[in-house]
C-alpha cells in the first residue's frame, strides 16, 4: 500500500516507539497521542492499530468508550458555561445565550475558524462564584454580560 505524504499527515504522525507493542499499551498510547495533537485523528488510529497489531475498530472501540478521548480537532479556545443549580439561578442560561450570540456557535460546536469550542456543563464546582464561565481552564466568577463580553473579546484577539 502506498501512502501519499501530505502536510496534514505529517502533523498526525507520532513516534510510538517509546511504547512496547503490547495491546495493553493502547490506553497510554491514546493518551499520549491526544496530548500531542489535542485529538485522535483517523490517521493516528491507523498508526496505532498498525503499531499494536490490532484492528482500527478495536482502537476506535476502546477510545470511544472513554469520554477523555476526542476524534475532532479542538477549538483554539475552550469555553464552558456552568448550568448547575447555583449558576442557573444566577443567570447561567442567559449567559449561555450571550456566548452563543458572541461567538456564533451552539453548545457542543466548534467555530468554523476553529477559534472557539463551546460547552454547557452541569457543574464547575465554584458555586459560591455563580454564575461561572471557564475559558481555557481559567475560571471567571460572578460573570455579568459585560464581563463575559470582555473576556471573550480578549480571547478573540489572542
Amino acid at each position: 500500500m502506498t501512502i501519499l505524504f501530505t502536510p496534514e499527515l505529517a502533523e498526525d504522525l507520532i513516534d510510538l516507539t517509546i511504547f512496547s507493542r503490547q495491546p495493553h499499551q493502547l490506553i497510554p498510547i491514546l493518551q499520549y497521542c491526544q496530548s500531542q495533537n489535542g485529538y485522535i485523528s483517523r490517521e493516528t488510529v491507523r498508526q496505532i492499530a498498525d503499531y499494536l497489531g490490532v484492528s482500527e475498530a478495536h482502537v476506535y472501540g476502546v477510545a470511544s468508550f472513554y469520554t477523555q478521548f476526542r476524534f475532532e480537532r479542538p477549538g483554539d479556545h475552550q469555553v464552558r458555561i456552568c448550568l448547575g443549580t447555583a449558576c442557573h439561578v444566577q443567570g447561567g442560561e442567559i449567559l449561555s445565550e450571550e456566548i452563543q450570540k458572541i461567538i456564533g456557535i451552539r453548545p457542543g460546536e466548534i467555530s468554523q475558524d476553529q477559534k472557539f469550542e463551546f460547552h454547557e456543563v452541569a457543574c464547575l464546582g465554584c458555586c459560591a462564584q455563580a454564575p461561572v464561565v471557564e475559558v481555557d481552564g481559567r475560571i471567571y466568577g460572578k460573570v455579568t454580560r459585560r464581563k463575559l463580553q470582555k473576556v471573550l473579546r480578549d480571547h478573540e484577539s489572542i
